[in-house]
């Protein structure tokens, strides 16, 4: 019934579209279009297109621009028609002042139209059959976010899960989607892994990709429940930047510079600077975390048909290490004798360490970019990755014993490093066979990935966590005289893989309302094998081939404002090992069956996506239980299903409102292991999870630009031991409340912010118990220039 009035009311209006672009440059954004006299009106976006809906009418159009002349054209529109004007042209002069503008009032400032990376080509959110989500630079900004982690909490359905530890390979948080843990490792579309805490300073925007998207990404880099892309700032034509200062408690401070400028009078060469410095430390006791993070970018605009660009993310950081609890292998919950992180005696605020047990770390990753216009139709990008990461220091960690103790124990890392380099070659093309039209990528990609991991680790003591004790003689000096006395756990993580893959994909526009894609992806996997440095050996090399096939359909019953749309992802695992026969294992596949509704209605308004999922997993690798215990049998499935929901909305002019919701069901079977069969893996996070946040900022008077926000997230129990044989414990469901204050004008930004307002005692994990943050309150100011 909703649908059916929405689709009346649009039937009323006639629409206008157009683009403008600014003279001697690119697309024109946040260009303001107005019909004279009416309430109707909207910016362009990020591509300088515009869309108006109004009732049948003759009309005066203004585009203008604050420094600019407006400019004016006569409609005359009819009931149900679609009426596209010629191109209009803005001076630079106007678009400049535009790099200083305040965007507060533009409609539904959080909600981004289109991507480039999401489908690999440019294509709106109603076009494309994928569910994904977009965090917004302007959100990050209004909720005085610093990092990826804490923007993250705007995604439906997404779930942090552990702590960044900084370590060499594998250091980098981990989140749920899907039931699924994934990380985030891309940025811009390829390979840009850092594995810490990744700074905000150079956010664009996060994307959000829900469901297995090994066809367009590979399967190194994501997982069954999709992945995290990072956009990055890129340098624009006109001088400008802001520098920012935050202090907060427990001892956060943070300075950063945003400066971007034309190299050259023509402004062909252009350059950005993107740095930030973080001090924090923590609501437990003896520890810290040092980070510094730079991201310098140059563009280089050859030719009309020519851009070449460079990139770097340098981090550094020094830090002692967040306290994380684990289950002994085999203990049950009942030795343990509680079922839950509420009921355990220990001390909150109790890191249960001294404060030097340190580790540094590093990521130096560098990029580069060539994109060449072959004609109206055809594009080719280049792509180069390539991402290191480099750890060395102490890793404290814990276990949970019986009697309310603990052991303390540690495991470094000994100048461990990880490189990966993807070099990535697409051929975009938007044609025309007939009258339908196609818009296609195909692509070649190479990834390898060199690993050089030394960890290596001891236990300290035992010691119980009641009473008033000083936990500070774990530490360095102790760990070090441990170490020398005593043989070590090693774990060597050295080998190397190549992945060679192909892949192509074409959105078809069957109809105007009627779109489907398809795409294909061959991946050849070659593990070199693992070397082992004490007998100068290497093992385990093999081969694998793994097809991805994916398909979409979307059907606009309200064109360009309701969809419908089904998809068919792919993904997959490579994975080592032997069948009972002795033959290579095949890689593990995941299936995923989605279908939904996406909505943009009221003049952009309201957007939405509702969907259902289903995903099955298949040939999970378990012990055959023959004369081999070597061996294998991939009978095991995992399945996925769920429903998750978003909503963005701008319902009055300054009120911005963003909502989502996820429920999944996950369950085991056919795992070996019978004490887990038919019942949720460990690693699925919480069932039920939501997200929400509204912020009204006023947008005339004397305080324009002075604004406040209000939102949280929610997550059920997370169950991180559910066996039958060890029983089931739970980390407790969680509320957490987070509220902002700004004032932002065109030279200066200040606000404040406070997270966790309820103070609430929170524990995320899986399979393991990790306290989380009090709360925590900063005070920011941006001078902007």
């Amino acid at each position: 019934m909703l649908l059916n009035s929405a689709a009346i009311a649009q039937q009323s209006k006639g629409t206008i579209k157009g683009h403008v672009v600014i003279q001697n440059d690119g697309p024109a954004e946040n260009v303001s279009v107005t019909l004279k006299g009416t309430k109707y009106g909207t910016v362009t976006n990020e591509d300088g297109d515009f869309t108006v809906r109004a009732p049948q009418g003759k009309y005066t159009l203004v585009i203008s621009q604050v420094g600019s002349k407006s400019q004016e054209t006569a409609v005359d529109l009819a009931a149900g028609q679609t009426l596209t004007l010629p191109q209009f042209t803005v001076s630079k002069a106007a678009n400049n002042l535009q790099e200083v503008s305040v965007s507060g009032s533009k409609v539904n400032k959080f909600k981004t139209q289109k991507s480039v990376d999401v489908a690999k080509m440019p294509l709106s959110n109603l076009e494309n059959a994928q569910v994904y989500t977009t965090i917004s630079n302007q959100l990050i900004q209004e909720q005085q976010l610093f990092s990826v982690d804490d923007a993250l909490r705007n995604a439906p359905g997404i779930q942090k899960m552990w702590e960044a530890t900084g370590r060499g390979g594998d250091g980098g948080s981990y989140y749920n989607s899907r039931g699924f843990i994934v990380q985030a490792k891309l940025r811009n579309g390829i390979a840009g892994n850092i594995t810490s805490g990744i700074d905000a300073v150079n956010l664009e925007r996060i994307e959000v990709i829900k469901g297995p998207s090994a066809t367009l990404f590979g399967s190194t880099l994501t997982s069954y429940g999709g992945l995290i892309n990072r956009v990055t700032k890129s340098p624009y034509d006109s001088f400008g930047g802001e520098v920012s200062f935050a202090d907060g408690n427990y001892d956060f401070h943070r300075v950063a510079l945003d400066i971007n400028t034309p190299l050259d009078v023509q402004k062909k060469v252009l350059f950005r600077l993107n740095t930030a410095f973080n001090n924090e430390g923590s609501f437990q006791n003896n520890i810290f975390n040092r980070s510094w993070a730079v991201a310098p970018s140059l563009l280089y605009k050859v030719n009309d048909r020519l851009t070449i660009s460079a990139d770097a993310e340098l981090s550094y950081g020094k830090n002692v290490g967040k306290s994380i609890f684990f289950m002994p292998y085999g203990q049950t919950v009942a030795a343990l004798g509680y079922t839950s992180a509420d009921q355990l005696k220990l001390d909150y605020k109790q890191s249960y360490h001294g404060d030097d047990l340190t580790q540094t770390s590093r990521s130096t990753n560098f990029f580069g970019q060539v994109k060449y216009k072959i004609s109206d139709q055809w594009n080719t990008t280049t792509n180069i990755s390539s991402t290191n990461s480099f750890s060395n220091g102490f890793g404290p960690y814990f276990y949970l014993l019986p009697k309310d103790s603990i052991s303390r124990e540690d495991q470094s890392t000994k100048n461990s490093k990880d490189n990966m380099i993807e070099i990535q070659q697409n051929f975009n093309g938007d044609f025309k066979i007939g009258k339908f039209r196609n818009r296609f990528v195909g692509g070649l990609d190479f990834f390898r990935e060199n690993s050089n991991q030394y960890f290596f680790s001891k236990a300290f003591d035992r010691v119980s966590v009641l009473g008033n004790q000083d936990y500070s003689n774990f530490n360095g000096m102790s760990m070090d005289a441990v170490y020398a006395n005593g043989t070590t756990s090693p774990y060597l993580s050295i080998f190397k893989t190549n992945t060679y893959s192909a892949y192509v994909s074409d959105v078809f526009n069957i109809t105007d309302q009627l779109i489907a894609s398809a795409a294909l992806r061959v991946d050849r996997f070659d593990n070199k094998g693992s070397y082992n440095p004490t007998t100068n050996t290497t093992s385990g090399a093999y081969n694998q081939t793994a097809f991805s096939p994916k398909f979409g359909l979307i059907y606009q019953p309200v064109k360009d404002h309701v969809a419908l749309f089904a998809n068919y992802q792919n993904g997959f695992t490579n994975v080592t090992g032997l069948t009972e026969d002795n033959k290579p294992l095949k890689p593990e596949e995941a299936n995923q069956l989605e279908g939904g509704v996406k909505i943009d209605l009221f003049d952009g308004k309201l957007s939405s996506t509702v969907s259902y999922y289903d995903i099955k997993v298949k040939d999970k690798a378990r012990p055959y239980g023959g004369p081999n215990p070597n061996t294998y049998i991939q009978d095991g499935t995992q399945y996925s299903r769920g429903i998750e929901a978003e909503v963005i909305a701008n319902p009055i002019t300054g009120l911005n409102i963003i909502a989502g919701f996820a429920y999944n069901n996950s369950k085991l079977e056919k795992t070996g292991d019978a004490t887990v069969d038919g019942l949720r893996p460990t690693t699925a996070g919480s069932p039920y999870s939501a997200n929400f946040w509204a912020s009204y900022r006023i947008s005339k008077g004397l305080v324009k630009g002075l604004g406040f926000g209000f939102g949280g997230n929610y997550a059920s129990d997370n169950k991180i031991i559910n066996s039958r044989a060890l029983g089931v414990f739970s980390l407790p469901a969680y509320t957490v409340l987070n509220a902002s204050a700004f004032y932002d004008v065109s030279q200066y930004r200040v606000g404040f912010k406070m997270d966790n307002l309820t103070n609430e005692k929170y524990w995320i994990g899986y399979t393991t118990v990790n306290p989380q943050k009090l709360r925590s309150y900063a005070l920011t100011f941006a001078y902007k220039f």
